[in-house]
């Protein structure tokens, strides 16, 4: 089963949705937290999202979901830590971040792979909010 990691600048905001995605999924899926410098100060550390990746890590995939510019610069950096064989099997999405994580985790518990999971959570950011 894929793993997901939830960067963000804050760590509440990371813990936040990493929760409702746990939820969604009924807990069947890995998902990991990184976000802020530490658990007080916003911005992101490479180092926490590549521990985030190991925690979840399966050769079936990571999906990485992240919200600003510089998740992704802090991302590619961790990704940079992880042999070749690893960072074959890690996808950073485009996906928005609340709906793209949600939708990822249940793709995710239906068992569907990684590329699967990864088309569903970025067409979450098309999805209706107002009918």
């Amino acid at each position: 089963m894929i793993g997901i990691v939830i960067v963000a600048h804050s760590a509440r905001l990371a813990e936040g949705v990493k929760e409702m995605a746990d939820q969604m999924a009924k807990g069947l899926v890995p998902i990991a937290a990184a976000g802020g410098v530490d658990d007080v100060t916003l911005g992101t550390n490479a180092d926490r999202i590549y521990e985030a990746i190991e925690r979840v890590y399966s050769d079936d995939g990571v999906l990485v979901l992240f919200d600003l510019g510089s998740a992704l610069f802090s991302t590619q950096m961790a990704l940079e830590r992880l042999d070749d064989s690893r960072q074959a099997h890690v996808l950073l999405s485009e996906a928005p971040l609340v709906e793209g994580a949600i939708v990822a985790a249940v793709e995710a518990s239906l068992g569907h792979d990684l590329a699967t999971v990864n088309a569903a959570a970025v067409a979450a950011r098309d999805m209706q909010k107002i009918l």
